[in-house]
C-alpha cells in the first residue's frame, strides 16, 4: 500500500499553509476564523455586483500588500547586485534565505 504525501497549498482566505489532509475533500481554509470570515465576505457581497470570489482589501491592507511586493524586488536586487559582485556562497545563502521568507510573506492578501 503507498503512502501518500501530503501537499501544501495556500488558504483561500489569508493565504497560509493548509496541509492536505489526504482522504476526502480538500481543506480551503487553515483556520475555522478564516472559514468564517470567507463566509461573512460572500454574505456581504451576496446581490450586489461584486463577484463572490472577489478579494476585497482595505486601503491599509492594499497599502501592506504593495509594500511588500516591493520588499520582495528588493531583495531580489539584492540577490542580483550579490551575484554581479561575486559575493560568497554563504553571503548568496543568506540573501536568497531573506528573498524567499520576504516572498512567502507577499502571498498573503490580508
Amino acid at each position: 500500500m503507498s503512502v501518500k504525501s501530503r501537499r501544501v497549498h495556500a488558504c483561500a482566505w489569508c493565504g497560509r499553509d493548509v496541509a492536505d489532509g489526504g482522504m476526502g475533500r480538500r481543506r480551503r481554509y487553515c483556520r475555522q476564523s478564516c472559514r468564517q470570515r470567507a463566509y461573512e465576505h460572500r454574505s456581504a457581497v451576496k446581490g450586489t455586483s461584486i463577484p463572490e470570489d472577489a478579494v476585497v482589501l482595505s486601503a491599509d491592507e492594499a497599502s501592506a500588500l504593495i509594500d511588500r511586493n516591493f520588499e520582495v524586488r528588493c531583495a531580489a536586487e539584492d540577490v542580483a547586485t550579490a551575484v554581479a559582485e561575486g559575493a560568497g556562497m554563504d553571503e548568496l545563502a543568506r540573501l536568497c534565505g531573506d528573498l524567499v521568507s520576504l516572498a512567502r510573506d507577499a502571498e498573503r492578501l490580508r
